[in-house]
């Protein structure tokens, strides 16, 4: 019913930046949240940011200040603007909505490499 599709990943050198996007298509209103997680090598995937229909976003404690989120409805796509990206960064970024309130749909995943 909801297919997300990100991009906008890449590699970058510390301090640099990125803009992900996400494309969401199908039962678009049946999308309550969207939201960006990443999982990096040996970690449990961790939320970075989400947003909801209402546009009220929220952030992990350690992307607070250095990355954004936002949406643009028109479109059914979602963004997450990167800046001063750190090593530590290094994630596979995936894309996600909860639809219907209760189901979660996630992207196929982008890459994102912040090495020097």
């Amino acid at each position: 019913q909801v297919q997300l599709v990100e991009s906008g990943g890449g590699r970058v050198q510390p301090g640099g930046s990125l803009r992900l996007s996400c494309a969401a298509s199908g039962s678009i209103s049946s999308i309550s949240t969207m939201g960006w997680y990443r999982q990096a090598p040996g970690k449990q995937r961790a939320l970075v940011a989400s947003i909801t229909r209402g546009g009220k976003t929220n952030y992990g404690e350690s992307v607070k200040g250095r990355f954004t989120m936002s949406s643009d409805n028109a479109k059914n796509t979602v963004y997450l603007q990167m800046n001063s990206l750190k090593p530590e960064d290094t994630a596979v970024y995936y894309c996600n909505s909860r639809v219907l309130g209760v189901v979660d749909v996630w992207g196929q995943g982008t890459q994102v490499t912040v090495s020097s």
